[in-house]
């Protein structure tokens, strides 16, 4: 112990250091787990998708026709609030995306705090899911 007090007197920036990175740490971890928002990968998107999950593009109709997820239904962000008392009824999970992932996760993190439980978004929305050469049909 009597080491242990010596290095911290001799080093007190690198103990600075270390608690000012664990805190930060610490401060993002609670932070993401405050916004309570289900991002889940391509893999798991996937996955679910093929037991039958309801994937919902929350893009605007001219950019929901250039190209989205197969079978995919389109409501864009400013109605799916309106929209949130049939999600929330319905027993199967709903996944939201949109062109990178930042809208449709706010959306998620939105409809899970108004009790809808099985809502999740697509981590990179359609840019990742693209790069995962994913198939993506075109009206």
């Amino acid at each position: 112990m009597q080491e242990f007090v010596e290095f911290t007197s001799a080093n007190p920036w690198l103990i600075s250091g270390l608690v000012a990175s664990g805190l930060a740490v610490l401060f993002n971890e609670l932070r993401l787990k405050a916004r309570n928002i289900g991002s889940i990968g391509i893999p798991t998107a996937v996955q679910l998708i093929n037991k039958g999950c309801s994937v919902v593009d929350v893009r605007e109709a001219k950019q929901f026709a250039a190209g989205h997820i197969v079978d995919a239904r389109n409501i864009p962000d400013s109605e799916l609030s309106a929209d949130s008392a049939n999600l929330k009824n319905s027993k199967k999970p709903s996944l939201l995306v949109c062109e990178n992932g930042a809208r449709s996760g706010e959306m998620a993190g939105r409809l899970r705090k108004d009790g809808v439980e099985n809502v999740y978004s697509i981590t990179g929305g359609l840019d990742a899911w693209r790069r995962e050469n994913m198939p993506i049909v075109s009206d």
